[in-house]
C-alpha cells in the first residue's frame, strides 16, 4: 500500500526528521537511509517498523540538524611553539628582531589549529528520533488506512459480482440433465438414424450429467466468498489471506469451465475469470 508521513522532534540543541514513503510490496522490505553518525541504530528503525507494518516497501529517510556547530577547533600549543623557535632562528641569522614574527601567521601554519568534528550520540539521541518516527509511523498509517478503505470498498464491489455470477450458474444448472437428454437423443438419432435404446440412453446421460455437475464447486465458491467477506472486516493484517482465498476461487472457476457442457455457463466463467484477475490485483495492495 502507498503512503507517506513526516515527522519532527527538537530539543533545544537537535531537531530530527524522519520521512516514511511506502509503495505496494508482496513482503515487508525496510529501506533506511541514515545520517553517518545513525548508522549504529540502523536495526532500531527496521525492528521499529516491523510491529507496525507487515507488507510493503518502507523507505526511510532522516535528517539531523544540530542548533550549533558540530566543529571544534583544538590547538597544538607544541606545535605553535616549534613553529615559533624555528621562525626565531631565522630572523636571528637575519638580524632581525622577534617582534616582526606576528601571531597570526604562526596560527595559519599547519597543524597549529585543527577543525574537528563533533560525533553525534545516536543511541542518547534515540528518544528524540523515536519521537519523530513515531509521527512518521502514525501520518502513513492514516493514508494506508484510508487507501485500505477504498480497497476494502472495490473488493466488496467485486465479490459482489462473483456472488450474482455464481448465482446465475447454479440457476442455469437446473434442467441440465433434460437438456442433455434431449441434445443427446438428437444427436443419437441423426448417426444411427433408428430408434434410440432408452435404457442406454438414460446411461448416458446420467454420465453426462454426473460431468457436468458442478454443484459442488459452486458451494466452495460460495463458502470462500463468505470467507473472503470476514477477512476484509478483520481489523489485522489479511492481504496473504485474501491472495490465498482468490486462487482457490480461481481454482474452482476452472473446475467448472472445464465441466461447463453449456455456452452460457462458459460464458460467465468467463466473466468470473476477468474480475478474479481485477481482485487479484488489487489484494496485492491490502496490507
Amino acid at each position: 500500500m502507498t503512503g507517506y508521513g513526516r515527522g519532527e522532534a527538537s530539543n533545544g540543541n537537535v531537531t530530527v526528521v524522519v520521512e516514511l514513503k511506502s509503495v505496494n510490496n508482496r513482503f515487508l522490505d525496510v529501506q533506511v537511509r541514515l545520517p553517518r553518525p545513525y548508522t549504529v541504530i540502523e536495526p532500531r528503525f527496521s525492528k521499529a517498523l516491523k510491529k507496525q507494518f507487515s507488507r510493503g516497501r518502507v523507505d526511510v529517510f532522516v535528517r539531523r540538524q544540530a542548533t550549533e556547530s558540530s566543529h571544534n577547533i583544538v590547538p597544538d600549543p607544541s606545535l605553535a611553539e616549534r613553529y615559533l623557535k624555528a621562525a626565531s632562528e631565522v630572523t636571528k641569522r637575519l638580524a632581525r628582531p622577534d617582534e616582526t614574527i606576528p601571531v597570526s601567521w604562526i596560527l595559519a601554519q599547519s597543524g597549529v589549529l585543527n577543525t574537528v568534528e563533533h560525533e553525534a550520540d545516536a543511541v542518547g539521541e534515540w528518544d528524540l528520533i523515536q519521537t519523530a518516527l513515531d509521527l512518521a509511523t502514525q501520518e502513513l498509517l492514516s493514508m494506508r488506512c484510508t487507501e485500505g478503505a477504498a480497497l476494502k470498498a472495490d473488493l466488496q464491489s467485486h465479490l459482489g459480482e462473483i456472488a450474482q455470477l455464481q448465482s446465475a450458474i447454479a440457476e442455469h444448472q437446473e434442467g441440465i440433465t433434460e437438456r442433455l437428454s434431449k441434445k443427446l437423443q438428437e444427436r443419437l438419432e441423426r448417426l444411427i438414424q433408428d430408434r434410440v435404446d432408452p435404457q442406454r440412453l438414460a446411461q448416458e446421460v446420467v454420465i453426462l450429467a454426473d460431468k457436468a455437475d458442478v454443484s459442488e464447486e459452486l458451494t466452495r465458491i460460495r463458502s470462500h466468498c463468505d470467507q473472503f467477506t470476514t477477512a476484509l472486516n478483520h481489523n489485522e493484517p489479511v492481504g496473504r489471506k485474501l491472495e490465498f482465498l482468490l486462487q482457490e476461487l480461481n481454482r474452482e472457476v476452472n473446475t467448472i469451465g472445464s465441466k461447463a457442457a453449456e455456452h452460457p455457463v462458459s460464458a460467465r466463467v468467463v466473466e468470473m475469470k476477468s474480475v478474479l484477475e481485477r481482485m487479484r490485483e488489487q489484494a496485492a495492495n491490502v496490507e
